[in-house]
């Protein structure tokens, strides 16, 4: 027998698999994960109904277009159903985006620190990643991601919230930035974590995508909506962008039934963003305790904030683990924690005060 093994693309050897938030031990009966950025509530009580009478028809294939949701998504957000697209979470959108437009010679923009993501999925299709560093108030430098837009750039990644930071991008900077933007360059503003915006001057990229061919959005019902583990996500943007989604899509990767659920969060929003309020006066109340405790801790609008620990970062990561808690460590880096239950909340904030290297 050969001691050969089957060939794969040397790409595969570069990086390694993702890897999800991880799950806590018990640690004197307290286990809190903190590492995912997931809602600490479940679906709401006529979500999670729906749920149940849409797994009754799980021996049927799910539609692949989406009909009904993308219907409800339209008319949601005022747009055309031409408009929309859906994929497996906001992260499957992506891919099918990158897919659309990477190939050897083609460049994919982004800031980095952002969304971890970002660099494998460029790779995997082929494309070369760009990655403009962050200012040191951990936000986006967009006066030097436009300076390193060239003609092989496809796609420009603008994660608003950004992801590990929360730092946002302030709307006329946005606006000015995308005007400089070449019309066959893809710009995409990842807002997963849209509904925990409560700063004013963060535009809505859905406005701004109207007027501007070249600018889609991505959504996701993971986060706010509390659909983590049924993974629907969308796209809005013009009919080209869409399509092109679409055509890249994994057959039947959105499931009846996170469609089903989907439709029925969307149905419920005024109920489900009651609970958002709750994690944002959560997890403005656990910045303001660790700015009190002297950390250093950057505005944040999503549901999670970031510690910049540098070489520390494995310290911190291991001293949560120690009392029951995962967190989202980022090697020689920073943490990212989650905004959890208060129980939770209050557990991280014992052990970050007893922490004793609060800065990098």
């Amino acid at each position: 027998m050969s001691d050969s093994s089957p060939r794969f693309r040397q790409v595969l050897g570069t990086f390694p698999p993702y890897r999800p938030g991880k799950v806590p031990a018990a640690v004197a009966g307290q286990a809190h994960k903190l590492s995912s950025n997931e809602s600490p509530y479940g679906p709401l009580p006529s979500v999670a109904e729906v749920i149940a009478e849409a797994g009754h028809g799980v021996n049927r294939y799910p539609d692949n277009g989406a009909e009904a949701l993308t219907a409800a998504l339209a008319a949601r957000f005022a747009v055309p159903p031409g408009h929309v697209a859906v994929g497996c979470g906001s992260v499957g959108v992506l891919k099918q985006l990158i897919e659309s437009v990477g190939e050897p010679g083609a460049e994919v923009l982004y800031a980095w620190r952002s969304f971890e993501a970002y660099p494998p999925l460029t790779d995997l299709a082929g494309a070369t990643s760009v990655r403009v560093p962050l200012l040191p108030g951990e936000t986006h430098d967009l006066a030097a991601m436009a300076a390193a837009i060239t003609a092989r750039t496809r796609l420009v990644l603008v994660c608003n919230p950004n992801n590990p930071t929360g730092t946002v991008v302030a709307g006329e900077q946005l606006s000015a930035f995308l005007d400089q933007v070449p019309a066959d360059c893809l710009v995409v503003l990842d807002e997963a974590y849209r509904e925990y915006i409560r700063d004013a001057s963060v535009p809505d990229g859905i406005d701004l995508y109207r007027d501007r061919p070249n600018v889609a959005v991505l959504r996701t019902f993971s986060k706010a909506y509390g659909l983590a583990g049924l993974r629907v996500g969308f796209l809005i943007g013009h009919p080209p962008v869409a399509e092109a989604v679409r055509k890249t899509m994994l057959t039947f990767s959105v499931s009846s039934i996170a469609q089903a659920a989907a439709i029925a969060s969307l149905a419920a929003e005024p109920e489900l963003l009651e609970r958002v309020d709750a994690v944002v006066k959560e997890r403005d109340r656990v910045r303001e305790t660790l700015l009190a405790d002297g950390w250093t801790v950057p505005p944040t609008e999503a549901n999670f904030v970031w510690l910049r620990l540098g070489g520390h970062t494995g310290a911190l990561a291991q001293a949560c683990e120690r009392s029951g808690i995962a967190v989202r460590p980022f090697a020689g880096e920073g943490v990212r924690v989650s905004i959890g239950t208060p129980e939770a909340n209050d557990a991280f904030l014992a052990v970050a005060r007893e922490f004793p290297h609060r800065r990098p």
